[in-house]
Protein backbone atom coordinates (compact mmCIF):
# COMPACT_ATOMS: atom_id res chain seq x y z
CA UNK A 1 0.00 0.00 0.00
CA UNK A 2 1.25 3.51 -0.51
CA UNK A 3 0.84 6.30 1.82
CA UNK A 4 0.71 9.90 1.12
CA UNK A 5 2.45 11.70 3.30
CA UNK A 6 1.26 15.41 3.60
CA UNK A 7 2.67 18.53 5.89
CA UNK A 8 0.71 18.77 9.34
CA UNK A 9 -0.27 21.98 11.02
CA UNK A 10 2.48 23.46 12.45
CA UNK A 11 0.88 26.03 14.48
CA UNK A 12 -2.78 27.80 13.65
CA UNK A 13 -1.91 30.80 12.12
CA UNK A 14 0.74 28.77 9.46
CA UNK A 15 0.05 27.70 6.12
CA UNK A 16 3.14 27.06 4.60
CA UNK A 17 6.40 25.80 5.55
CA UNK A 18 9.61 25.18 4.16
CA UNK A 19 11.51 21.71 3.32
CA UNK A 20 15.27 22.47 5.64
CA UNK A 21 16.68 19.13 5.33
CA UNK A 22 15.63 15.66 4.13
CA UNK A 23 17.34 13.48 6.51
CA UNK A 24 16.75 10.35 4.30
CA UNK A 25 17.39 9.97 0.50
CA UNK A 26 15.01 8.69 -2.35
CA UNK A 27 14.43 5.06 -2.21
CA UNK A 28 15.76 4.27 1.57
CA UNK A 29 13.95 2.25 4.24
CA UNK A 30 12.59 4.13 7.06
CA UNK A 31 10.91 3.17 9.84
CA UNK A 32 7.93 4.82 11.69
CA UNK A 33 8.58 7.23 13.71
CA UNK A 34 11.78 7.56 12.56
CA UNK A 35 12.49 11.74 11.45
CA UNK A 36 12.35 11.81 7.76
CA UNK A 37 12.91 16.07 7.53
CA UNK A 38 13.15 19.28 9.28
CA UNK A 39 10.73 21.87 7.95
CA UNK A 40 11.33 24.97 8.59
CA UNK A 41 7.81 27.53 9.55
CA UNK A 42 8.05 30.98 10.29
CA UNK A 43 8.55 30.52 14.14
CA UNK A 44 9.87 27.29 14.44
CA UNK A 45 12.43 24.32 13.08
CA UNK A 46 10.28 20.82 13.36
CA UNK A 47 11.02 17.35 12.80
CA UNK A 48 8.99 15.48 10.15
CA UNK A 49 8.43 11.78 11.53
CA UNK A 50 7.42 8.75 8.88
CA UNK A 51 3.69 7.81 9.47
CA UNK A 52 4.48 4.09 8.69
CA UNK A 53 7.46 1.79 8.08
CA UNK A 54 8.50 1.39 4.14
CA UNK A 55 10.04 2.39 1.24
CA UNK A 56 9.93 6.40 0.81
CA UNK A 57 9.50 8.72 -2.38
CA UNK A 58 10.74 11.63 -1.99
CA UNK A 59 8.11 14.49 -4.12
CA UNK A 60 10.02 17.58 -2.80
CA UNK A 61 12.98 19.04 -2.68
CA UNK A 62 15.17 20.68 -0.16
CA UNK A 63 14.83 24.32 -0.08
CA UNK A 64 10.67 24.07 -1.42
CA UNK A 65 8.10 26.02 -0.18
CA UNK A 66 5.24 23.65 0.53
CA UNK A 67 1.36 24.06 1.54
CA UNK A 68 0.13 22.73 4.93
CA UNK A 69 -1.76 19.49 3.35
CA UNK A 70 0.71 19.18 0.77
CA UNK A 71 1.86 15.82 -0.02
CA UNK A 72 5.59 15.49 0.32
CA UNK A 73 6.83 12.12 0.28
CA UNK A 74 5.20 8.60 -0.40
CA UNK A 75 6.24 5.80 1.72
CA UNK A 76 5.11 2.13 0.33
CA UNK A 77 4.45 -0.01 3.36
CA UNK A 78 4.90 -3.21 1.31
CA UNK A 79 8.83 -2.01 0.56
CA UNK A 80 11.29 -4.04 2.67
CA UNK A 81 14.85 -3.29 3.56
CA UNK A 82 16.82 -4.29 0.28
CA UNK A 83 18.79 -7.78 0.80
CA UNK A 84 20.85 -7.09 -2.27
CA UNK A 85 22.72 -4.70 -0.68
CA UNK A 86 26.14 -6.30 0.32
CA UNK A 87 26.57 -8.11 -2.49
CA UNK A 88 26.08 -5.19 -4.49
CA UNK A 89 28.71 -3.25 -2.26
CA UNK A 90 30.62 -6.02 -3.15
CA UNK A 91 30.96 -6.19 -6.72
CA UNK A 92 31.53 -2.23 -6.35
CA UNK A 93 35.18 -2.00 -6.38
CA UNK A 94 35.80 -4.11 -9.35
CA UNK A 95 34.25 -1.27 -11.45
CA UNK A 96 37.12 1.37 -10.41
CA UNK A 97 39.44 -1.39 -11.11
CA UNK A 98 38.65 -2.12 -14.59
CA UNK A 99 37.97 1.86 -15.35
CA UNK A 100 41.72 2.46 -13.98
CA UNK A 101 43.03 -0.03 -16.75
CA UNK A 102 41.09 1.65 -19.53
CA UNK A 103 42.01 4.96 -18.99
CA UNK A 104 45.62 4.23 -18.52
CA UNK A 105 46.80 4.43 -21.84
CA UNK A 106 44.94 7.78 -22.45
CA UNK A 107 46.74 8.85 -18.98
CA UNK A 108 50.10 7.74 -20.78
CA UNK A 109 49.40 9.69 -23.83
CA UNK A 110 51.47 12.75 -24.28
CA UNK A 111 48.93 16.56 -24.62
CA UNK A 112 49.34 17.94 -28.07
CA UNK A 113 51.33 21.36 -27.73
CA UNK A 114 49.92 24.08 -28.12
CA UNK A 115 50.30 26.11 -31.49
CA UNK A 116 53.11 28.63 -30.20
CA UNK A 117 52.39 32.55 -30.64
CA UNK A 118 54.77 35.35 -30.07
CA UNK A 119 51.55 36.87 -28.93
CA UNK A 120 50.39 34.47 -26.36
CA UNK A 121 50.90 35.17 -22.98
CA UNK A 122 51.55 39.06 -23.48
CA UNK A 123 49.99 41.90 -22.55
CA UNK A 124 48.47 45.16 -25.08
CA UNK A 125 49.76 48.13 -23.55
CA UNK A 126 46.45 48.83 -21.56
CA UNK A 127 46.56 45.65 -19.62
CA UNK A 128 49.88 45.84 -18.79
CA UNK A 129 49.52 49.37 -16.66
CA UNK A 130 46.57 48.04 -15.18
CA UNK A 131 48.76 44.73 -13.96
CA UNK A 132 51.70 47.15 -12.91
CA UNK A 133 49.70 48.75 -11.18
CA UNK A 134 48.24 46.01 -9.34
CA UNK A 135 51.31 44.17 -9.36
CA UNK A 136 50.31 41.42 -10.99
CA UNK A 137 52.81 39.19 -13.15
CA UNK A 138 51.40 38.92 -16.49
CA UNK A 139 52.23 34.93 -16.27
CA UNK A 140 49.20 34.88 -13.73
CA UNK A 141 47.06 35.67 -16.19
CA UNK A 142 45.25 33.88 -19.12
CA UNK A 143 44.74 36.02 -22.28
CA UNK A 144 41.92 36.05 -24.09
CA UNK A 145 42.73 37.78 -26.80
CA UNK A 146 43.84 36.63 -30.41
CA UNK A 147 46.94 34.31 -30.02
CA UNK A 148 46.61 34.35 -26.48
CA UNK A 149 47.16 38.15 -26.27
CA UNK A 150 46.30 39.46 -22.33
CA UNK A 151 43.75 42.28 -23.24
CA UNK A 152 42.43 44.82 -20.87
CA UNK A 153 39.55 43.10 -20.03
CA UNK A 154 41.56 40.17 -18.26
CA UNK A 155 43.56 42.76 -16.72
CA UNK A 156 40.53 44.03 -15.02
CA UNK A 157 38.84 40.40 -14.30
CA UNK A 158 41.99 39.39 -12.85
CA UNK A 159 42.24 42.34 -10.12
CA UNK A 160 38.67 41.33 -9.06
CA UNK A 161 36.49 43.97 -8.17
CA UNK A 162 37.19 47.74 -7.40
CA UNK A 163 38.05 47.53 -3.54
CA UNK A 164 39.80 50.22 -1.22
CA UNK A 165 43.16 48.20 -1.54
CA UNK A 166 45.03 45.93 -3.73
CA UNK A 167 44.35 41.82 -3.39
CA UNK A 168 47.31 39.93 -2.03
CA UNK A 169 46.53 36.77 -3.47
CA UNK A 170 44.42 35.16 -0.39
CA UNK A 171 41.52 33.56 -0.31
CA UNK A 172 38.98 35.72 -1.98
CA UNK A 173 36.02 33.38 -1.99
CA UNK A 174 32.11 33.86 -0.94
CA UNK A 175 28.91 31.70 -0.59
CA UNK A 176 25.21 32.56 -1.17
CA UNK A 177 23.08 30.67 0.96
CA UNK A 178 19.01 30.85 0.88
CA UNK A 179 17.57 32.45 4.52
CA UNK A 180 15.90 29.92 6.25
CA UNK A 181 12.17 30.49 6.60
CA UNK A 182 12.40 31.45 10.56
CA UNK A 183 15.84 33.17 10.00
CA UNK A 184 13.17 35.47 6.76
CA UNK A 185 10.65 36.22 9.38
CA UNK A 186 13.03 37.14 12.33
CA UNK A 187 14.07 39.23 9.21
CA UNK A 188 10.83 40.72 8.48
CA UNK A 189 9.46 40.75 12.22
CA UNK A 190 12.84 43.31 13.30
CA UNK A 191 12.24 45.28 10.42
CA UNK A 192 8.84 45.80 10.86
CA UNK A 193 9.39 46.46 14.47
CA UNK A 194 11.61 50.07 13.82
CA UNK A 195 9.49 51.13 10.56
CA UNK A 196 6.05 50.35 12.42
CA UNK A 197 6.82 51.33 16.25
CA UNK A 198 8.14 54.46 18.06
CA UNK A 199 10.77 52.97 19.33
CA UNK A 200 13.04 54.97 22.21
CA UNK A 201 15.56 53.03 24.76
CA UNK A 202 16.16 54.38 27.61
CA UNK A 203 19.57 53.34 30.13
CA UNK A 204 20.20 52.70 33.47
CA UNK A 205 23.09 50.96 35.70
CA UNK A 206 22.50 47.92 38.28
CA UNK A 207 25.06 47.35 40.79
CA UNK A 208 24.89 43.46 41.19
CA UNK A 209 26.96 43.25 44.31
CA UNK A 210 23.96 42.12 46.28
CA UNK A 211 22.83 39.80 43.76
CA UNK A 212 26.63 38.07 43.88
CA UNK A 213 26.12 38.14 47.92
CA UNK A 214 23.02 35.82 47.97
CA UNK A 215 24.19 33.97 44.91
CA UNK A 216 27.42 33.43 46.69
CA UNK A 217 25.79 32.39 49.89
CA UNK A 218 23.26 30.22 48.28
CA UNK A 219 23.80 28.84 44.90
CA UNK A 220 25.47 25.56 46.03
CA UNK A 221 22.67 24.73 48.52
CA UNK A 222 20.11 25.85 45.72
CA UNK A 223 21.73 23.15 43.45
CA UNK A 224 21.89 20.62 45.80
CA UNK A 225 18.56 21.00 46.64
CA UNK A 226 16.75 20.99 43.52
CA UNK A 227 18.53 18.70 41.50
CA UNK A 228 21.05 20.49 39.48
CA UNK A 229 19.03 23.60 38.64
CA UNK A 230 21.47 26.75 39.22
CA UNK A 231 20.83 30.03 40.80
CA UNK A 232 21.73 32.35 37.96
CA UNK A 233 20.98 35.84 37.00
CA UNK A 234 18.11 35.22 35.15
CA UNK A 235 15.78 34.76 38.03
CA UNK A 236 16.57 37.78 39.66
CA UNK A 237 16.11 39.77 36.63
CA UNK A 238 12.76 38.11 36.04
CA UNK A 239 11.51 38.59 39.26
CA UNK A 240 12.49 42.52 39.22
CA UNK A 241 10.54 42.90 35.45
CA UNK A 242 7.55 40.96 37.49
CA UNK A 243 7.48 43.34 40.07
CA UNK A 244 8.24 46.76 38.11
CA UNK A 245 5.68 45.08 35.73
CA UNK A 246 2.67 45.68 38.44
CA UNK A 247 4.39 48.89 39.57
CA UNK A 248 3.53 50.31 35.53
CA UNK A 249 1.03 48.27 33.66
CA UNK A 250 1.81 50.37 30.85
CA UNK A 251 4.93 48.22 30.02
CA UNK A 252 2.72 45.32 29.96
CA UNK A 253 0.39 46.46 27.41
CA UNK A 254 0.16 45.96 23.68
CA UNK A 255 -1.38 48.22 21.11
CA UNK A 256 -3.91 47.31 18.49
CA UNK A 257 -5.14 49.44 16.45
CA UNK A 258 -7.20 52.54 17.89
CA UNK A 259 -7.12 50.09 21.39
CA UNK A 260 -4.67 48.76 24.10
CA UNK A 261 -4.59 45.52 25.69
CA UNK A 262 -3.21 45.74 29.26
CA UNK A 263 -2.54 42.35 30.46
CA UNK A 264 -2.78 41.22 34.39
CA UNK A 265 -0.06 38.47 34.11
CA UNK A 266 3.25 37.95 32.98
CA UNK A 267 4.46 36.05 30.52
CA UNK A 268 8.36 36.90 30.06
CA UNK A 269 9.99 35.71 26.61
CA UNK A 270 13.48 35.06 27.19
CA UNK A 271 15.73 35.23 24.56
CA UNK A 272 18.27 32.34 23.88
CA UNK A 273 20.55 31.05 21.33
CA UNK A 274 20.10 28.03 19.09
CA UNK A 275 21.03 26.71 16.41
CA UNK A 276 18.88 27.76 14.01
CA UNK A 277 19.44 31.01 15.69
CA UNK A 278 17.72 33.37 18.16
CA UNK A 279 14.68 31.68 19.78
CA UNK A 280 12.38 33.37 22.32
CA UNK A 281 10.14 30.50 24.14
CA UNK A 282 7.91 32.25 27.15
CA UNK A 283 7.94 31.40 30.40
CA UNK A 284 4.07 31.33 31.61
CA UNK A 285 2.61 33.22 34.09
CA UNK A 286 6.24 34.17 36.08
CA UNK A 287 4.42 36.01 38.36
CA UNK A 288 3.52 33.04 39.97
CA UNK A 289 6.89 31.05 39.75
CA UNK A 290 10.02 30.82 42.76
CA UNK A 291 13.36 31.52 42.04
CA UNK A 292 14.02 27.36 41.54
CA UNK A 293 10.92 27.80 39.16
CA UNK A 294 12.35 30.58 37.32
CA UNK A 295 14.84 28.67 37.04
CA UNK A 296 13.58 25.01 36.16
CA UNK A 297 11.56 26.52 33.25
CA UNK A 298 14.48 28.43 31.46
CA UNK A 299 16.63 26.24 31.75
CA UNK A 300 13.69 23.12 30.09
CA UNK A 301 13.26 25.69 27.34
CA UNK A 302 16.62 26.59 26.96
CA UNK A 303 18.02 22.77 26.48
CA UNK A 304 14.45 22.58 24.32
CA UNK A 305 15.78 25.14 21.76
CA UNK A 306 19.62 23.69 21.95
CA UNK A 307 18.24 20.22 21.01
CA UNK A 308 16.13 21.67 17.78
CA UNK A 309 13.07 20.77 20.34
CA UNK A 310 11.42 24.01 20.61
CA UNK A 311 7.79 24.52 18.96
CA UNK A 312 5.45 27.20 18.34
CA UNK A 313 3.68 26.96 21.37
CA UNK A 314 6.49 27.26 23.27
CA UNK A 315 6.97 30.49 21.58
CA UNK A 316 3.96 31.64 20.97
CA UNK A 317 2.58 34.52 23.36
CA UNK A 318 4.84 36.68 25.44
CA UNK A 319 3.66 40.12 27.67
CA UNK A 320 7.67 41.29 27.56
CA UNK A 321 10.65 40.53 26.49
CA UNK A 322 14.36 39.96 28.60
CA UNK A 323 17.25 39.87 26.00
CA UNK A 324 20.91 38.94 27.44
CA UNK A 325 23.84 40.23 25.71
CA UNK A 326 26.37 40.01 28.35
CA UNK A 327 26.70 36.28 27.65
CA UNK A 328 28.66 37.44 24.25
CA UNK A 329 30.42 40.34 25.62
CA UNK A 330 28.17 43.09 24.82
CA UNK A 331 28.64 45.93 26.81
CA UNK A 332 25.78 47.77 25.74
CA UNK A 333 23.02 48.03 23.34
CA UNK A 334 19.75 49.10 21.85
CA UNK A 335 17.43 45.60 22.14
CA UNK A 336 14.59 45.91 19.57
CA UNK A 337 11.14 45.39 20.48
CA UNK A 338 9.81 41.64 20.41
CA UNK A 339 6.39 42.59 18.39
CA UNK A 340 3.37 43.17 19.52
CA UNK A 341 4.81 43.70 22.74
CA UNK A 342 5.77 47.15 23.50
CA UNK A 343 9.08 46.40 25.73
CA UNK A 344 12.62 44.49 25.75
CA UNK A 345 14.99 44.19 28.58
CA UNK A 346 18.24 44.81 27.57
CA UNK A 347 20.85 42.91 29.82
CA UNK A 348 24.78 43.44 29.43
CA UNK A 349 28.27 42.16 31.05
CA UNK A 350 29.29 42.59 34.42
CA UNK A 351 32.67 44.94 34.73
CA UNK A 352 33.66 45.76 37.58
CA UNK A 353 34.08 49.39 37.94
CA UNK A 354 34.70 52.42 40.10
CA UNK A 355 31.18 53.76 41.96
CA UNK A 356 30.68 56.38 43.90
CA UNK A 357 29.33 54.85 47.42
CA UNK A 358 28.50 57.14 50.80
CA UNK A 359 30.92 59.78 49.05
CA UNK A 360 33.97 57.09 48.75
CA UNK A 361 34.98 55.30 45.42
CA UNK A 362 34.77 51.61 45.52
CA UNK A 363 35.05 48.78 42.66
CA UNK A 364 31.65 47.35 42.01
CA UNK A 365 30.55 44.71 39.46
CA UNK A 366 28.18 46.94 37.54
CA UNK A 367 25.79 46.01 34.50
CA UNK A 368 24.43 48.42 31.92
CA UNK A 369 20.60 47.79 31.46
CA UNK A 370 18.27 48.73 28.53
CA UNK A 371 14.64 49.21 28.05
CA UNK A 372 13.51 49.92 25.00
CA UNK A 373 9.87 50.65 24.29
CA UNK A 374 6.85 51.71 22.38
CA UNK A 375 6.05 55.99 22.74
CA UNK A 376 3.17 54.99 21.25
CA UNK A 377 1.20 53.81 24.97
CA UNK A 378 4.23 54.51 26.67
CA UNK A 379 5.19 57.44 28.20
CA UNK A 380 9.08 58.73 30.02
CA UNK A 381 7.44 58.86 33.39
CA UNK A 382 6.80 54.66 32.92
CA UNK A 383 9.61 53.96 30.86
CA UNK A 384 11.96 55.29 33.19
CA UNK A 385 10.08 54.38 36.14
CA UNK A 386 10.19 51.01 35.19
CA UNK A 387 13.59 50.62 35.17
CA UNK A 388 14.72 52.45 38.19
CA UNK A 389 11.92 49.63 39.87
CA UNK A 390 14.11 46.98 38.01
CA UNK A 391 16.84 49.26 39.13
CA UNK A 392 16.10 49.06 42.85
CA UNK A 393 14.86 45.53 43.18
CA UNK A 394 17.97 44.05 41.49
CA UNK A 395 20.19 46.51 43.94
CA UNK A 396 18.29 45.26 46.55
CA UNK A 397 16.97 41.99 46.35
CA UNK A 398 17.04 40.54 50.22
CA UNK A 399 13.76 43.12 50.87
CA UNK A 400 12.16 43.47 47.32
CA UNK A 401 12.63 40.17 45.71
CA UNK A 402 13.05 37.69 48.88
CA UNK A 403 10.63 39.30 51.53
CA UNK A 404 13.75 39.53 53.56
CA UNK A 405 13.77 35.81 53.67
CA UNK A 406 15.99 34.01 51.28
CA UNK A 407 16.00 30.67 52.73
CA UNK A 408 12.23 30.63 52.04
CA UNK A 409 12.17 32.08 48.85
CA UNK A 410 14.68 30.31 47.89
CA UNK A 411 12.76 26.80 48.85
CA UNK A 412 16.22 25.65 50.91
Amino acid sequence: MILEMKVPSPGESITEVEIATWLVKDGDYVEKDQAIAEVDSDKATLELPAEVSGIITLKAEEGDAVKVGQVVCLIDTDGKPSGDAAPAAAKAPEAPKAEEKKEEPKAAAPAPAAPASYAAGTPSPAAKKILDEKNIPASDVTGTGKGGRITKDDAVNATGKASMGTPTGGNRGSERTKLSMLRRKVAERLVAAKNETAMLTTFNEVNMTPINNVRNEFKDAFKAKHNGVSLGYMSFFTKAVVRALQLFPDVNSMIDGDFKTTYDFADISIAVSGPKGLMVPVVRNAETLTFRGIEAEIKRLALRARDGQITVDDMTGGTFTITNGGVFGSMLSTPIINPPQSGILGMHNIIERPIAVNGKVEIHPMMYVALSYDHRIIDGRESVGFLVAVKEALENPVELLMDNNPKKALEL
